[in-house]
């Protein structure tokens, strides 16, 4: 009789070993099921504030992108009001800077052209005084020549003819360099501008209007004629 009583006593412990741990269990189910809730619950959150920041920051892009736009807009319509709209009044500074530029240039421009036209002026008073001199030394280069011209053909190897022939030859080249130059006259055309008729010959050598005799030589300097050569031209 004891015996069943405590293996009754023994039945009912084991059973309320197992309803407690069954208890237990369940507990510890529980609780993991609402941590896996909570976590799910945080995550969830999370995912929301993420797609809220998103979205946040694509409304202020938006934003930017408007008032960037906008100020764009501004920009244009204030260039072509500028552009077709009113003139703006220049101030009283920038005026007076403009009409001393325009006093500059001009000033500028009245020196340069009195640069130019005294550079002019000089050189032609310079080409006058080399004229007057060119025509002065003329006569004496022409009694070099008529003096060398009526030595005997005996003399011609004296020592003095031969200096003077070299003194000659001499005056002709430094003619030369500075531009000084004769004239061809025999058995040219007669050039007015060039030539001075004195007479009228006949000949066999030259047709009509042509030069037959040069009696005196004449003389350019550059592009200008010092002296005219003086010619006799055939008649016709």
């Amino acid at each position: 009789m004891a015996e069943n009583k405590k293996d009754v006593m023994d039945e009912e412990l084991k059973k309320e070993n197992k309803a407690a741990e069954a208890e237990s269990k369940a507990a510890e189910n529980t609780q993991e099921q609402e941590a896996q809730n909570e976590e799910e619950t945080k995550e969830a959150a999370e995912g929301n504030e993420a797609e809220d920041s998103e979205e946040k920051d694509s409304e202020e892009k938006d934003s930017k992108e408007k008032d960037s736009e906008e100020k764009d807009s501004e920009e244009k319509d204030s260039k072509d009001k500028g552009l077709f709209g009113k003139k703006k009044k220049k101030d009283k500074k920038d005026e007076q800077i403009e009409d001393l530029n325009d006093r500059l240039r001009r000033q500028m421009a009245e020196f340069d052209n009195f640069r130019k036209r005294s550079e002019k002026e000089k050189s032609q008073m310079f080409d006058m005084g080399a004229r007057s001199i060119i025509e002065k030394v003329l006569p004496v280069v022409d009694n070099f020549e008529r003096g060398l011209a009526a030595v005997p053909e005996d003399q011609k190897d004296d020592a003095f003819v031969t200096g003077m022939d070299k003194v000659y030859k001499q005056l002709m080249t430094e003619f030369d360099s500075i531009g000084v130059k004769p004239i061809e006259a025999l058995g040219q055309e007669f050039d007015p501008d060039l030539h001075n008729a004195v007479m009228q010959v006949e000949s066999d050598e030259y047709e009509p209007g042509v030069v037959a005799q040069e009696l005196q030589k004449g003389y350019m300097y550059k592009d200008t004629v010092v002296r005219h050569s003086m010619v006799a031209v055939v008649s016709e």
